[in-house]
């Protein structure tokens, strides 16, 4: 079994322009005290997510913003998906939010209830994957899920996405009403992060 390459810094490249992912993942990286600056920071290009698994996704981002950089890149590729359509938006997460003027996530949570409504099963889950890539093309990828359940109307104002239609499997609450430290915690990110700790060095 090949040994996992560990990153120890000191400079790393999160690949997203996304704000609301850089503040999560900059806080679980806290600990390490790595240099962050995301690939928006720097200007780069978002390149086009052509795969149709998360860790595909993450890895075309994390790759193109290592090589765009010269310096090792994590990227995230996330989605919320819903077990009565199939699992969809899932990796189209975000197109479902799409529109002229940007993305509405308002918009998105309310074309999920219209199709999922009548259906008596409310199981839903998010995903997220984590990818390092480093600029020689070598990559290492880790996926995390939380499971639990979409609810209507949505609930809080805290997270983003898709985050206050969202109750996690043992709580009340939906990831929009969580305290951002409670979110973290249990989150799909946090569960791909966990595993993403076999690659940095120990603490």
């Amino acid at each position: 079994m090949t040994a996992r390459r560990i990153f120890a810094g000191p400079k790393l490249v999160l690949a997203t322009h996304n704000k609301g992912k850089v503040r999560e993942v900059a806080d679980l990286l806290a600990p390490w005290g790595f240099e962050v600056v995301s690939a928006g920071a720097l200007g780069l290009p978002e390149p086009d997510e052509t795969e149709d698994s998360f860790l595909g996704n993450a890895r075309i981002k994390a790759l193109a913003a290592s090589r765009a950089s010269g310096l090792p890149a994590l990227a995230d590729d996330s989605g919320f998906s819903v077990a009565a359509l199939d699992g969809a938006p899932g990796v189209r997460t975000a197109d479902w939010a799409e529109t002229p003027t940007g993305r509405d996530y308002a918009m998105a949570m309310g074309k999920v209830e219209k199709l999922a409504r009548h259906a008596p099963d409310r199981r839903a889950w998010f995903s997220c994957a984590l990818v390092l890539a480093w600029p020689d093309g070598h990559t290492e990828g880790f996926l995390g899920e939380a499971h639990g359940r979409w609810v209507w109307p949505p609930r809080g104002t805290n997270g983003f996405g898709y985050d206050p239609m969202f109750v996690p499997d043992g709580h009340d609450q939906t990831f929009g009403e969580m305290a951002p430290a409670a979110k973290h915690a249990i989150s799909h990110r946090a569960a791909a992060f966990a595993k993403l700790r076999t690659s940095l060095p120990p603490r």
